[in-house]
């Protein structure tokens, strides 16, 4: 299958599994922002800046899961906390700007529901490399420097809401791990492989409960 042909078969795959992800899950866009509501004051939906294919910016939309000013905690207010997340390859365990209500959202995967108007939209596809800041990719690439190349791979594709990482049971892996995955996804994607990624992922989300 030609590279043309493969991404007009993956285009209308993501059509039609979004579609029907988003009407199976109709009453989740009436519940989940009445209980964030009600929760914590602010945005029922978080946009958040990532690169996307070719180095396209996106926002990519998630269910708010963390106070209002989350980022600000982060990156102005708390040195320690800033710290701990880039020693933990951009992520925290037990963070503390995450909401109750986030963490079950989180735990069930719900906050990255939205992702699916994303996928609508063409910045993302259900099946894809994780969808990385730019400041993520020029600080991991300077702590990680064999893997410029392999994020060059990943910014030829478009991010997805899964992947290979996600469904291989091996989510906290560090950075460097993550990009070797995504690298060798990009260069050997497949429709077959993308719909084997697809139909783990329900087992994937479960195992995580």
């Amino acid at each position: 299958m030609t590279d043309s042909t493969y991404d007009i078969v993956k285009r209308g795959i993501d059509i039609f599994f979004s579609l029907f992800l988003l009407i199976f899950f109709l009453p989740v866009w009436f519940i989940v922002p009445l209980l964030i509501y009600f929760d914590s004051p602010g945005p029922i939906i978080y946009r958040h800046r990532r690169i996307g294919k070719n180095k396209k910016p996106f926002n990519m939309l998630k269910f708010r899961s963390m106070v209002q000013n989350a980022d600000e905690i982060l990156y102005q207010k708390n040195p320690r906390l800033l710290q701990k997340f880039k020693d933990g390859d951009w992520k925290l365990a037990n963070d503390p700007r995450i909401t109750k209500l986030g963490k079950l959202l989180r735990s069930l995967t719900i906050d990255e529901f939205p992702q699916l108007l994303n996928v609508l939209k063409g910045d993302m596809s259900l099946v894809g490399p994780r969808a990385y800041t730019n400041q993520e990719i020029k600080e991991q690439t300077k702590k990680y420097p064999k893997t410029k190349p392999l994020v060059k791979d990943v910014l030829k594709t478009k991010p997805g809401i899964t992947g290979v990482w996600q469904t291989s049971g091996r989510n906290e892996i560090p950075f460097d791990k993550r990009a070797q995955m995504d690298s060798k996804y990009a260069r050997s994607k497949s429709i077959q492989k993308d719909l084997a990624i697809i139909f783990k992922t329900p087992k994937a989300m479960i195992s995580k409960w």
